[in-house]
């Protein structure tokens, strides 16, 4: 009996588990094309376009709609894009050092794919900012329909649940969190149960299924078809964030839920708008609003609000992902990360990051006003990420995992060409508002590079003026100075090379610890490295070893944690007999031959306001010495 009561439970558990991680991925991966339908048809056939509100025009945009969900989303992203895993980590980061690995005997074409992982990271950040907007303006929106004299008010209480949004974020989503998947999944029965009340009142409209009538939009309105895809592309909006994501749930859940949940409740929805639109073309002010009975609005502007906090959730979340990714990475200057949850590691908050999207998003609410404005900016960034991760993921299939190019070239050029197009449809936004996305890119493109190549010549100006390790241990041996007790560890960039808070330290103290370790952190590629991996030591005499630590790009760079793992007798790591030096050093623009002026000038402001080493690799404040130094670039 107890046996049987036993097995109960456990496959009780095992049932619980996969369904409890399909209702989290849902709440998590799909808040933002989830609240697609609160604007997608809306801009569809807004007076921009001119696309006809008849049976031709809707039995099209419902047929483009839905294949393009089926090819990007369904067979891109589902079966293709979410197996180029990174050891379980996903985003346009994880992709691009997948990509590096993949390209490693071709340099000139890592470089490249490099450079196109980073814009994308930038591109990224611009949707960021778009989707929170974006979102919660299209849900307040309702209120209008439901209370005459409201459209003054939109803007103010909008802003007022974004910045409520980014002031709980220092808090965690760690209970918030539990809600997001009942609420996400109420969304979508929501969205099923709307869009069969009005394809059940004109079931003709299942029509659009068929491929043709978008094959025939193009045929009857040439010169509107590739400019339309700019605005078809608003229900794909999203689409990366299967990905992204894809650390936290694994591929499974989120394929599941996406076909047995998501996109049937997407499909019926946009159907049964377009339903609405055939019955009363006046509908396409609003037309997911519109759907509902009268009765409902006030709730379902209640929900909707609900569900665009939860997709701006999410987005937010992945910007801080993705920082600490391009951090590890180093592509970007060193914040404070905090850790809001002692259970999941994937949980942080990145002050920096925070204020600087809110700040971004108050001026695109204001400066925008409505969702319809908005929409006009929206999609450069989406579509420019897409074009990108198939870009990147054609060198992984190829150089990685060298399936035959007669299968995945095919496919490959067909995930280009159909990215390559709705990327083109949204170039012309770039002057219709646009520019914003595509600027922030920009600026933070440079910033990237800057930074990354700043610290390149950083090291390169250290090494001019350095002392080869071996010649200085000789020296040593020959001239011993006065040796004092413990351990004293100096990080550094060269371990081959003597550190310059080494010789300060020698030069000014006239002292030498017993121990001396010449420690290097290294970032590998892959998001995490094993603890057998950890550590390596050498020693070479006289009381020097050369340690070196490896850390995934998700990892948490803990140095006194991860030395507890050495177990050479020589040396002892205990916090008490234990010294960290640190080097400091203060960036002088210069005419010697490097970067632009400016952007040296720039690198040295970076610097001087990044987060420190002894923050960044959690090392005890008490046992901290840091050394300056100026440096010529």
């Amino acid at each position: 009996m107890g046996q049987a009561s036993s097995q109960t439970a456990d496959a009780g558990h095992s049932v619980a588990r996969p369904l409890s991680m399909l209702v989290a991925a849902v709440g998590v991966v799909y808040g933002d094309i989830g609240t697609s339908p609160l604007y997608t048809l809306k801009e569809v056939f807004s007076e921009h376009y001119g696309v006809p509100v008849n049976q031709d025009g809707v039995f099209g945009i419902l047929a483009l709609i839905f294949w393009s969900l089926v090819w990007v989303v369904t067979i891109k992203y589902v079966l293709f894009v979410l197996r180029a895993d990174n050891q379980g980590e996903g985003g346009i980061m994880a992709l691009t050092a997948l990509a590096r690995r993949a390209a490693h005997a071709y340099p000139k074409l890592r470089a490249v794919l490099v450079i196109l992982g980073l814009i994308g990271a930038a591109l990224f950040y611009g949707d960021s900012m778009i989707t929170p907007a974006i979102s919660v303006l299209s849900a307040v929106e309702g209120l209008e329909l439901a209370f005459d004299g409201l459209e003054r008010w939109v803007v103010p209480m909008s802003l007022v649940v974004l910045v409520a949004l980014f002031l709980i974020q220092k808090h965690g989503t760690d209970r918030i969190g539990k809600l997001f998947g009942p609420v996400m999944v109420a969304w979508f029965l929501v969205l099923a149960i709307l869009g069969i009340s009005g394809i059940i009142k004109h079931p003709e409209v299942l029509s659009a299924l068929n491929p043709m009538w978008g094959v025939r939009f193009f045929i009857v309105h040439p010169g509107m078809g590739v400019a339309i895809l700019g605005a078809v592309v608003l229900a794909l909006t999203g689409a990366e964030a299967l990905y992204a994501d894809m650390g936290h749930f694994g591929r499974k859940p989120i394929a599941r839920a996406w076909l047995a949940l998501v996109l049937p409740a997407l499909v019926l929805n946009y159907f049964g708008q377009g339903a609405l639109l055939l019955e009363n073309p006046e509908a396409a002010r609003n037309p997911f609003y519109l759907l509902a009975p009268n009765w409902a609005l006030v709730p379902l502007v209640v929900l909707a609000t609900l569900a665009t906090v939860i997709a701006s959730q999410a987005v937010i979340s992945g910007a801080f992902s993705l920082t600490r990714q391009a951090i590890q990475l180093g592509y970007i200057p060193r914040m404070h990360i905090q850790h809001t949850s002692s259970a999941e590691q994937g949980q942080i908050y990145i002050g920096a990051v925070n204020w600087a999207l809110m700040v971004g998003v108050i001026l695109l609410v204001i400066g925008f006003e409505s969702s319809g404005a908005l929409a006009s900016a929206y999609g450069v960034a989406v579509t420019g990420t897409m074009l990108i991760t198939s870009f990147l993921v054609a060198a992984v299939i190829l150089l990685l995992w060298k399936w035959p190019p007669l299968l995945a070239v095919p496919i490959l050029i067909g995930f280009i060409l159909v990215d390559g197009l709705f990327f083109a449809a949204n170039v012309p936004k770039i002057i219709q508002g646009g520019a914003f996305p595509v600027l922030a890119g920009i600026v933070l493109f440079i910033l990237m590079t800057t930074w990354k190549r700043g610290k390149e010549l950083l090291v390169e100006r250290l090494d001019e003026g350095g002392l080869p390790l071996p010649i200085f241990i000789s020296s040593i041996a020959v001239q011993p100075p006065h040796r004092v007790q413990g351990t004293a560890v100096f990080l550094t960039a060269r371990p081959d090379a003597v550190p310059h808070a080494l010789l300060h330290n020698l030069l000014h103290n006239q002292v030498l610890h017993e121990q001396v370790v010449l420690l290097t952190v290294v970032y590998e590629d892959i998001p995490r490295v094993p603890p057998s991996r950890r550590f390596e030591v050498d020693s070479y005499g006289e009381g020097f070893f050369r340690v070196i630590l490896h850390f995934g790009f998700t990892d948490e760079p803990d140095v006194p944690q991860a030395l507890k793992l050495c177990h050479l007798d020589e040396l002892d790591f205990s916090p008490m007999r234990t010294t960290y030096f640190l080097s400091r050093e203060t960036v002088i623009a210069s005419k010697i031959e490097g970067m632009a002026r400016w952007r040296e000038a720039l690198f040295a402001f970076m610097l001087k306001n990044a987060n420190s080493n002894l923050r960044f690799f959690n090392l005890p404040l008490n046992r901290v010495i840091e050394l300056g130094t100026q440096v010529e670039m």
